[in-house]
């Protein structure tokens, strides 16, 4: 996107509309000042009845094109700000653009790269199940990022398969991680067994299981540490059911904690590890968490001391029950 010249930047002509807007409020509120002024030097020369010529009440007339001028300000504010919304959003998609195509063409890229190397060498057996074991993972990169770009479109047109089904939280928890244990191999994974009833709620299985590999896979990429850890916890309060994700990774900058569930969007010190990334996967988390009329909030003590993630989930306890 080019850079718009100063003289047509939004901003520019925000304050250019303002200011003209505020001197043609002046210059008018001054004029009739000054005409009301010498009408009444010529009503005190003639000795007219001045009731004949100010029964209009002046302030009154001031007041209500100071209204309306406000009125019309406020429309200029309103117009300026959703060209704001408008120019950030598109700077972001241009980046999300960027950043995904890049994120395409790199497992395409090392595919090709393999392929090439089958075709023209020969190669001894365990060497090729070592490039195939590369493939693969570039399958199943390319696989994730093309999953992301319809899931992405299937929520927001809430296009999507799959009923509100009771389930156990913890035990649907412990299935996931269990199921995707490859995915997590080099992760240490513990959930927190709780006391009592089981954690029933209704979800979309399919979209649980898409919030929870989202959590879990940025907790992992985004970890610096020789072993990566997540505890995950599970609470139930008066109104509402509580699932923490507590991870050893780098942190969430104070500035970015209300910003990393946007779309789009990466945090400043998730922009600070080469890892790719496209920025949709906690978006598509808030997402799936409204879904089910819940919420994600981020929490992290700062730089390098890791990140929590909860989701609440409305709940109400029954009578005589925790």
């Amino acid at each position: 996107m080019k850079q718009a010249r100063w003289f047509i930047h939004p901003i520019f002509v925000f304050i250019l509309s303002t200011v003209a807007l505020a001197i043609s409020l002046f210059l008018y509120i001054y004029w009739y000042v000054g005409v009301s002024e010498k009408l009444k030097s010529v009503i005190q020369h003639y000795q007219l009845d001045a009731s004949q010529f100010f029964e209009a009440k002046t302030w009154v007339v001031i007041l209500s094109l100071s209204l309306l001028v406000g009125v019309i300000l406020a429309g200029i504010l309103i117009i300026f700000i959703y060209n704001l919304k408008t120019l950030q959003l598109y700077r972001l998609q241009h980046t999300f653009i960027s950043n995904f195509t890049h994120e395409l063409k790199t497992p395409v890229t090392s595919l090709k790269l393999y392929l090439e190397t089958f075709a023209r060498h020969e190669l001894p057996r365990d060497e090729l199940l070592k490039y195939i074991g590369f493939m693969l993972q570039d399958i199943e990169r390319l696989s994730g990022n093309i999953s992301s770009i319809l899931n992405l479109a299937r929520i927001e047109t809430k296009v999507y398969e799959g009923d509100f089904t009771p389930v156990d939280l913890t035990e649907t928890v412990r299935r996931f991680i269990a199921g995707n244990l490859h995915i997590f191999r080099d992760c240490d994974i513990r959930v927190e067994r709780q006391p009592g009833e089981p954690f029933i709620y209704p979800v979309i299985v399919s979209l649980f299981e898409m919030l929870l590999m989202n959590i879990l896979t940025n907790a992992v990429k985004y970890n610096t540490s020789g072993m990566p850890r997540i505890d995950i916890a599970f609470e139930r309060q008066t109104h509402s059911l509580l699932l923490r994700f507590r991870d050893n990774g780098i942190g969430i900058a104070k500035a970015d904690k209300n910003k990393i569930f946007r779309k789009f969007y990466q945090g400043r010190l998730q922009e600070s590890i080469p890892v790719g990334g496209s920025g949709i996967g906690l978006y598509l988390v808030q997402q799936i968490a409204r879904l089910h009329r819940g919420k994600v909030v981020a929490d992290s003590e700062g730089e390098g001391q890791g990140s929590v993630f909860t989701l609440i989930l409305p709940y109400k306890v029954q009578e005589g029950k925790p």
